[in-house]
């Protein structure tokens, strides 16, 4: 049998957390070494528990020539875990099926489910997607907590200036805040945060999700179910006859979806959403492609918020170091002032707490986009979303990129960190 190979990495803080890890490793080293009876059971919650410990969203279990390659995305990042042998992967995808309720016989198609994994209260959701490849059938289980891990902006990276907008469009009675980016920019977490911050018993919230990630008290959450033709637009349509003040839907998606919202939001609700975009400024033009009149957009969206998330910098092994001459010059060329570059930074030198990563957490990068009376007229106008980042800009807004670039003059992260997500 092909001998494991166990690569240790992510933020190991401490001797019992380094124990912990090295009981799992030697838990998987074991059973992989019992030949027929190996159990399946207990090497896919080692798995499990080794991805929960360090703080892993995603576990991918990748099928290759002779091998099956685990790896963990901590921090936003995939990184390798362990090498399992080929023998095994029919097995711990079957059990993984079982788990799931997924046909167990059915090797050719894509399939998508979901299992609890633990003992209430300290149970993790898991979400599963299986998909057939040249090698076998590849998995990806995301790691959904079920306590929200949130508190405020400002300790998800918020600066204080973007706080103060956001805030503002939170007192209003209705209008749309957006949340805008890619996919894993943690976009969710932070309409988690101001439904925390909205939450109270005077008035009544709703959220239209898929899936429900994080569970609120006293937010009625609703996970959509295509089976049963509950989707977001449909959803939404109920919602509106549970007599809402504050309304979140998951994700605008299509055009039915953006057209009630924004009907939503006319008619005296809070609406918050996500869009997928690259910036605050495109979400605009972006609802115009969706079908949207523009001086319905102009009416209702308070404000687009734009972000990324960057890694942080380990605090164990924190230096600081001379900003490097060739970088300061290439941001120059980027239209960032060179007297606003730091001349000094911050790097991780890797140490035990961060497996020498020199990075340990996340933090975000933003761009919060009101929507005033000059930025109105644009929209009306259809101007571009050049011309609208550049007209919020003159008017206030301070983008991703440059926002970015004060964190690492704080120390917070590293330019490396901000040209790898909010590079344009």
């Amino acid at each position: 049998m092909q001998k494991i190979v166990v690569v240790h990495f992510s933020g190991i803080v401490s001797v019992s957390v380094v124990f912990f890890h090295s009981m799992i490793d030697a838990k998987v080293t074991k059973e992989l070494s019992s030949g027929n009876n190996i159990s399946i059971i207990t090497l896919v919650d080692c798995l499990i528990e080794k991805a929960e410990s360090l703080g892993a969203s995603d576990i991918h279990i990748d099928p290759k020539g002779t091998f099956i390659q685990v790896r963990l995305r901590v921090d936003g990042v995939l990184q390798d875990s362990y090498v399992l042998p080929k023998s095994v992967h029919k097995e711990i995808v079957s059990r993984i099926k079982v788990l799931s309720k997924l046909r167990t016989d059915e090797h050719n198609a894509a399939q998508d489910g979901r299992f609890r994994f633990g003992e209430f209260p300290n149970h993790i959701d898991m979400r599963v997607s299986i998909i057939p490849t040249y090698y076998g059938e590849n998995v990806v289980m995301r790691l959904l907590s079920d306590k929200a891990k949130i508190c405020d902006l400002k300790e998800l990276g918020f600066s204080d200036p973007d706080i103060r907008k956001i805030e503002i469009a939170l007192k209003k009675p209705s209008g749309m805040i957006l949340s805008t980016g890619p996919t894993g920019s943690g976009k969710t977490t932070t309409l988690y945060t101001l439904l925390k911050q909205l939450n109270s018993k005077e008035i009544s919230i709703v959220t239209i999700e898929d899936p429900i990630e994080y569970a609120l008290e006293g937010v009625k959450q609703i996970q959509i179910n295509a089976r049963t033709e509950l989707t977001f637009a449909n959803g939404l349509r109920s919602v509106l006859r549970q007599d809402p003040n504050v309304i979140m839907v998951g994700e605008i998606r299509d055009r039915e979806t953006a057209h009630i919202a924004v009907n939503t939001a006319l008619t005296g609700h809070l609406l918050l959403s996500t869009l997928h975009t690259n910036d605050a400024a495109t979400t605009l033009p972006r609802l115009l492609d969706m079908g949207i009149e523009s001086f319905l957009i102009a009416s209702t969206v308070s404000i687009s918020i734009g972000q990324r998330l960057v890694r942080k910098i380990c605090k164990g092994c924190l230096k600081e170091i001379s900003s490097p001459q060739t970088l300061i010059d290439s941001l120059s060329k980027y239209g960032v002032p060179e007297v606003s570059i730091p001349s000094k930074s911050c790097k991780g030198q890797g140490c035990d707490s961060c497996a020498g990563s020199g990075y340990a957490g996340r933090s975000c990068i933003s761009e919060v986009l009101v929507v005033d009376s000059d930025i109105r007229e644009a929209i009306i106008r259809k101007d571009s979303s050049e011309m609208l980042k550049r007209l919020a800009v003159k008017n206030g807004m301070t983008t991703m990129f440059v926002d970015g670039i004060e964190k690492v003059r704080n120390g917070i992260t590293t330019f490396e960190e901000v040209l790898r997500v909010a590079h344009e």
